[in-house]
Protein backbone atom coordinates (compact mmCIF):
# COMPACT_ATOMS: atom_id res chain seq x y z
CA UNK A 1 0.00 0.00 0.00
CA UNK A 2 1.40 3.52 -0.68
CA UNK A 3 -0.34 6.72 0.63
CA UNK A 4 -2.89 6.89 2.66
CA UNK A 5 -6.22 5.03 2.12
CA UNK A 6 -9.40 6.87 1.08
CA UNK A 7 -11.37 5.41 4.44
CA UNK A 8 -10.08 4.33 7.33
CA UNK A 9 -12.38 2.82 9.68
CA UNK A 10 -10.64 3.20 13.69
CA UNK A 11 -11.93 0.96 16.47
CA UNK A 12 -11.78 2.20 20.01
CA UNK A 13 -12.19 5.32 18.19
CA UNK A 14 -13.25 7.13 21.75
CA UNK A 15 -10.07 6.02 23.47
CA UNK A 16 -6.85 8.43 23.83
CA UNK A 17 -5.20 6.64 20.96
CA UNK A 18 -8.42 6.65 18.88
CA UNK A 19 -9.14 10.26 18.94
CA UNK A 20 -6.15 11.19 18.34
CA UNK A 21 -5.93 8.78 15.20
CA UNK A 22 -8.92 10.07 13.95
CA UNK A 23 -7.97 13.66 14.43
CA UNK A 24 -4.73 13.40 12.62
CA UNK A 25 -6.13 11.32 9.84
CA UNK A 26 -9.17 13.60 9.13
CA UNK A 27 -6.48 16.69 9.38
CA UNK A 28 -4.97 14.83 6.64
CA UNK A 29 -7.77 14.52 4.00
CA UNK A 30 -8.68 11.17 4.54
CA UNK A 31 -12.83 9.65 5.40
CA UNK A 32 -12.52 8.02 9.10
CA UNK A 33 -15.49 5.52 10.54
CA UNK A 34 -14.97 6.03 13.83
CA UNK A 35 -16.09 3.39 15.85
CA UNK A 36 -16.50 2.38 19.88
CA UNK A 37 -18.58 1.25 22.78
CA UNK A 38 -19.48 4.39 23.49
CA UNK A 39 -18.79 8.36 22.63
CA UNK A 40 -17.76 10.25 25.37
CA UNK A 41 -16.03 12.94 23.14
CA UNK A 42 -17.10 14.53 20.13
CA UNK A 43 -15.32 13.42 17.27
CA UNK A 44 -14.12 14.59 14.12
CA UNK A 45 -15.26 11.71 12.25
CA UNK A 46 -17.89 11.76 9.30
CA UNK A 47 -19.36 8.60 10.29
CA UNK A 48 -19.27 7.74 13.88
CA UNK A 49 -20.86 4.46 14.73
CA UNK A 50 -21.31 3.21 18.43
CA UNK A 51 -21.20 -0.30 18.87
CA UNK A 52 -19.11 -3.52 20.39
CA UNK A 53 -15.98 -4.94 18.45
CA UNK A 54 -17.38 -8.20 19.01
CA UNK A 55 -20.61 -8.06 17.14
CA UNK A 56 -19.85 -9.72 13.81
CA UNK A 57 -23.29 -7.40 12.66
CA UNK A 58 -21.83 -4.16 14.04
CA UNK A 59 -18.58 -4.63 12.57
CA UNK A 60 -19.83 -5.55 9.05
CA UNK A 61 -21.88 -1.79 9.12
CA UNK A 62 -18.62 -0.26 9.88
CA UNK A 63 -16.67 -1.57 6.86
CA UNK A 64 -18.32 0.18 4.07
CA UNK A 65 -15.93 1.54 1.89
CA UNK A 66 -13.61 0.90 3.98
CA UNK A 67 -9.81 0.80 2.67
CA UNK A 68 -7.99 -0.20 5.98
CA UNK A 69 -8.64 -0.87 9.44
CA UNK A 70 -7.03 0.78 12.77
CA UNK A 71 -8.14 -1.58 15.61
CA UNK A 72 -7.51 0.18 19.04
CA UNK A 73 -10.84 -1.63 20.63
CA UNK A 74 -9.97 -3.30 23.83
CA UNK A 75 -9.57 -3.64 27.81
CA UNK A 76 -6.44 -2.29 28.17
CA UNK A 77 -5.13 -3.88 31.73
CA UNK A 78 -6.11 -6.99 33.77
CA UNK A 79 -7.32 -5.08 36.70
CA UNK A 80 -10.54 -4.02 34.50
CA UNK A 81 -12.18 -6.90 34.42
CA UNK A 82 -12.41 -10.56 35.55
CA UNK A 83 -9.27 -12.70 33.44
CA UNK A 84 -12.47 -14.34 31.13
CA UNK A 85 -13.49 -10.80 30.74
CA UNK A 86 -10.40 -9.31 29.45
CA UNK A 87 -9.20 -12.49 27.39
CA UNK A 88 -12.34 -12.71 25.70
CA UNK A 89 -13.45 -9.59 24.98
CA UNK A 90 -9.83 -8.42 22.99
CA UNK A 91 -9.42 -11.79 21.07
CA UNK A 92 -12.91 -12.00 19.84
CA UNK A 93 -13.37 -8.03 18.96
CA UNK A 94 -9.73 -8.85 17.31
CA UNK A 95 -10.93 -11.77 15.60
CA UNK A 96 -14.28 -10.08 14.78
CA UNK A 97 -12.97 -6.89 12.94
CA UNK A 98 -10.13 -8.48 10.71
CA UNK A 99 -12.37 -11.61 10.25
CA UNK A 100 -14.87 -9.26 8.58
CA UNK A 101 -12.35 -6.65 7.44
CA UNK A 102 -10.42 -10.08 5.70
CA UNK A 103 -14.15 -10.80 4.23
CA UNK A 104 -14.62 -7.49 2.79
CA UNK A 105 -11.17 -7.49 1.01
CA UNK A 106 -9.67 -4.73 2.96
CA UNK A 107 -6.08 -5.03 2.48
CA UNK A 108 -4.63 -3.41 5.71
CA UNK A 109 -5.08 -3.69 9.42
CA UNK A 110 -3.24 -1.88 12.03
CA UNK A 111 -3.67 -3.83 15.03
CA UNK A 112 -2.86 -1.94 19.06
CA UNK A 113 -0.81 -4.96 20.11
CA UNK A 114 1.55 -4.23 23.18
CA UNK A 115 5.06 -4.42 24.81
CA UNK A 116 3.21 -6.56 27.83
CA UNK A 117 2.58 -9.76 24.72
CA UNK A 118 5.57 -11.18 25.90
CA UNK A 119 3.95 -11.45 29.81
CA UNK A 120 7.01 -10.44 31.48
CA UNK A 121 6.21 -6.85 32.52
CA UNK A 122 2.82 -8.08 34.72
CA UNK A 123 4.02 -11.52 35.61
CA UNK A 124 3.63 -11.88 39.24
CA UNK A 125 6.34 -14.18 39.94
CA UNK A 126 9.17 -12.07 39.87
CA UNK A 127 10.94 -13.11 35.90
CA UNK A 128 12.91 -10.81 34.10
CA UNK A 129 13.44 -10.84 30.21
CA UNK A 130 15.58 -12.82 28.96
CA UNK A 131 17.81 -9.76 27.19
CA UNK A 132 17.87 -6.23 26.58
CA UNK A 133 16.87 -4.92 24.47
CA UNK A 134 13.81 -6.30 24.05
CA UNK A 135 12.63 -7.67 20.59
CA UNK A 136 9.92 -8.81 18.83
CA UNK A 137 11.42 -12.29 18.98
CA UNK A 138 12.39 -12.60 22.75
CA UNK A 139 10.83 -15.65 24.68
CA UNK A 140 7.13 -15.20 26.19
CA UNK A 141 6.39 -15.86 29.85
CA UNK A 142 2.80 -15.15 29.96
CA UNK A 143 1.02 -15.56 33.31
CA UNK A 144 -2.06 -12.84 32.70
CA UNK A 145 -5.23 -12.43 30.68
CA UNK A 146 -4.60 -9.26 29.45
CA UNK A 147 -0.60 -10.20 28.55
CA UNK A 148 -2.06 -13.44 26.89
CA UNK A 149 -4.90 -11.61 24.64
CA UNK A 150 -2.31 -9.50 23.15
CA UNK A 151 -0.28 -12.65 22.84
CA UNK A 152 -3.15 -13.93 20.76
CA UNK A 153 -3.82 -10.60 19.13
CA UNK A 154 -0.87 -11.43 17.00
CA UNK A 155 -1.44 -15.00 16.45
CA UNK A 156 -5.10 -13.98 15.13
CA UNK A 157 -3.32 -11.62 12.69
CA UNK A 158 -1.29 -14.02 11.21
CA UNK A 159 -3.97 -16.27 10.93
CA UNK A 160 -6.01 -13.76 9.07
CA UNK A 161 -3.30 -12.93 6.68
CA UNK A 162 -3.06 -16.56 5.78
CA UNK A 163 -6.99 -17.25 5.06
CA UNK A 164 -8.13 -14.03 3.83
CA UNK A 165 -4.37 -12.19 2.54
CA UNK A 166 -4.96 -8.88 4.62
CA UNK A 167 -1.36 -7.38 5.39
CA UNK A 168 -1.99 -6.49 9.46
CA UNK A 169 0.97 -4.12 11.19
CA UNK A 170 0.78 -5.78 14.96
CA UNK A 171 2.25 -2.35 16.99
CA UNK A 172 3.50 -3.33 20.47
CA UNK A 173 3.07 0.29 22.08
CA UNK A 174 4.64 0.64 25.69
CA UNK A 175 3.39 3.34 27.74
CA UNK A 176 1.53 5.06 25.41
CA UNK A 177 0.10 9.03 26.78
CA UNK A 178 0.29 12.49 26.09
CA UNK A 179 3.19 14.50 27.21
CA UNK A 180 1.95 15.89 30.11
CA UNK A 181 0.70 13.17 31.59
CA UNK A 182 3.80 11.08 31.09
CA UNK A 183 5.80 14.02 32.50
CA UNK A 184 3.95 12.82 35.88
CA UNK A 185 3.99 9.33 35.56
CA UNK A 186 8.19 9.67 34.62
CA UNK A 187 8.39 11.61 38.47
CA UNK A 188 6.99 8.84 39.99
CA UNK A 189 8.60 6.04 38.71
CA UNK A 190 11.96 8.40 39.71
CA UNK A 191 10.52 7.34 43.02
CA UNK A 192 10.08 3.54 42.14
CA UNK A 193 12.47 2.32 39.32
CA UNK A 194 11.96 -0.72 39.88
CA UNK A 195 7.89 -0.89 39.16
CA UNK A 196 9.06 -0.22 35.16
CA UNK A 197 12.11 -2.56 34.81
CA UNK A 198 11.00 -5.34 33.30
CA UNK A 199 9.55 -3.20 30.53
CA UNK A 200 12.92 -1.29 30.13
CA UNK A 201 11.40 2.03 31.17
CA UNK A 202 9.79 2.32 27.57
CA UNK A 203 7.39 4.55 26.92
CA UNK A 204 6.26 6.65 23.61
CA UNK A 205 4.86 10.23 23.36
CA UNK A 206 1.18 9.43 22.07
CA UNK A 207 2.07 12.01 18.97
CA UNK A 208 4.39 9.58 18.05
CA UNK A 209 2.07 6.20 18.65
CA UNK A 210 0.12 8.54 15.90
CA UNK A 211 2.95 8.60 13.27
CA UNK A 212 3.61 4.57 13.96
CA UNK A 213 0.07 4.07 12.92
CA UNK A 214 -0.08 6.33 9.88
CA UNK A 215 3.43 4.55 8.97
CA UNK A 216 1.71 1.16 9.56
CA UNK A 217 -1.07 2.00 7.02
CA UNK A 218 1.17 3.22 3.99
CA UNK A 219 4.38 1.08 4.58
CA UNK A 220 4.86 -0.62 1.31
CA UNK A 221 5.12 -4.47 3.00
CA UNK A 222 2.72 -7.42 3.09
CA UNK A 223 1.87 -10.07 5.01
CA UNK A 224 1.71 -10.25 9.05
CA UNK A 225 4.13 -8.15 10.94
CA UNK A 226 5.06 -7.40 15.15
CA UNK A 227 6.95 -4.09 15.26
CA UNK A 228 8.29 -2.97 18.64
CA UNK A 229 7.82 0.94 19.40
CA UNK A 230 9.47 3.28 21.89
CA UNK A 231 10.63 6.37 22.16
CA UNK A 232 14.77 7.34 21.75
CA UNK A 233 15.06 7.72 25.30
CA UNK A 234 13.76 5.84 28.40
CA UNK A 235 11.11 7.38 31.08
CA UNK A 236 13.95 8.10 34.02
CA UNK A 237 16.09 10.49 32.42
CA UNK A 238 19.24 8.10 34.17
CA UNK A 239 21.90 6.28 31.73
CA UNK A 240 20.31 3.41 30.68
CA UNK A 241 23.50 1.00 31.56
CA UNK A 242 23.33 2.71 34.90
CA UNK A 243 19.85 1.22 35.51
CA UNK A 244 20.07 -2.16 34.16
CA UNK A 245 23.48 -2.23 37.22
CA UNK A 246 20.83 -1.69 39.82
CA UNK A 247 17.72 -3.31 38.42
CA UNK A 248 18.67 -5.79 35.95
CA UNK A 249 22.72 -7.17 37.20
CA UNK A 250 21.34 -10.44 35.90
CA UNK A 251 19.89 -9.79 32.47
CA UNK A 252 22.12 -9.92 29.45
CA UNK A 253 22.58 -7.46 27.42
CA UNK A 254 22.53 -8.51 23.66
CA UNK A 255 22.92 -5.41 21.50
CA UNK A 256 24.58 -2.37 21.64
CA UNK A 257 22.75 0.25 23.76
CA UNK A 258 22.65 4.15 23.19
CA UNK A 259 23.59 5.66 26.80
CA UNK A 260 20.14 6.99 27.51
CA UNK A 261 18.53 4.29 25.91
CA UNK A 262 16.08 2.56 24.26
CA UNK A 263 15.97 -0.66 26.13
CA UNK A 264 13.31 -1.65 23.13
CA UNK A 265 14.56 -3.31 19.79
CA UNK A 266 12.93 -0.62 17.50
CA UNK A 267 15.15 -1.64 14.08
CA UNK A 268 11.75 -3.29 12.39
CA UNK A 269 10.20 0.02 13.47
CA UNK A 270 12.97 1.86 11.49
CA UNK A 271 13.33 -0.74 8.52
CA UNK A 272 9.55 -1.92 8.10
CA UNK A 273 7.76 1.45 8.35
CA UNK A 274 10.29 3.81 8.10
CA UNK A 275 9.02 4.84 11.59
CA UNK A 276 12.09 6.92 14.09
CA UNK A 277 10.05 8.77 17.39
CA UNK A 278 10.00 12.88 17.56
CA UNK A 279 9.35 13.07 20.62
CA UNK A 280 11.09 12.76 24.07
CA UNK A 281 9.84 14.02 27.61
CA UNK A 282 13.35 15.21 28.08
CA UNK A 283 13.56 17.79 25.35
CA UNK A 284 11.93 20.46 24.18
CA UNK A 285 9.04 19.52 21.32
CA UNK A 286 10.61 20.13 17.71
CA UNK A 287 10.14 23.30 16.10
CA UNK A 288 7.14 23.72 13.75
CA UNK A 289 5.88 20.31 15.60
CA UNK A 290 3.75 18.48 12.35
CA UNK A 291 1.04 16.58 15.31
CA UNK A 292 -0.34 19.01 17.02
CA UNK A 293 -3.04 17.22 18.34
CA UNK A 294 -5.51 20.03 19.54
CA UNK A 295 -7.76 18.72 22.81
CA UNK A 296 -6.29 15.42 23.00
CA UNK A 297 -2.60 16.72 24.78
CA UNK A 298 -4.72 19.26 26.86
Amino acid sequence: MSGLPERVLVTGADGAIGRATTESLVRLGVKVTAFSLTFEHESPADRVIAGDARDEAAVSRTLDDVDAVVHLAAIPHPSLGTPATVYGTNVVATFTVLAQAGERGVRRAVVASSVNAFGVPMNSHGVEPAYFPIDEEITADIEDAYSLSKNSDEATARMAWRRWGIDVVSLRFPLTKDRRTLMRMAADIEREPASMAREGWAYLDLRDGVRAIERALTAPLTGPHVVGLSADDLLIDRPAAELLREYAPGVPVRAPIGEYGPLIDTTRARDLLGFEPLYSIHRPDPVGDPLELGTVNG
